[in-house]
């Protein structure tokens, strides 16, 4: 358990372990989110683009190609009645 004590000016040193913890690195920015019960938690809002990488990926997802995804588009206006602009 890390603890932290507020200066006069309402600041905190936050202990290396939680900064090690969410990942956050000097200049990062973090949200307080007030919660009930007089708690309170830290969002790390900074994240590095690389930190991110794979969040999206799901490896059991099958990949299309464009004339499938061309196909879907079509199949799914004819059967909502729509028409196609001629060329």
């Amino acid at each position: 358990m890390a603890i932290a004590t507020m200066t006069s000016k309402g600041q905190f040193t936050m202990p290396k372990e939680v900064r090690d913890d969410l990942g956050l690195s000097p200049g990062d920015k973090v949200l307080f989110v007030v919660l009930p019960g007089r708690r309170a938690a830290i969002v790390p809002r900074n994240r590095r683009l690389s930190a991110l990488a794979g969040v999206l990926h799901d490896p059991n997802r099958k990949t299309i190609t464009i004339d499938e995804m061309n196909d879907a588009i079509a199949d799914g206006a004819a059967e909502s009645g729509m028409r196609g602009i001629a060329p």
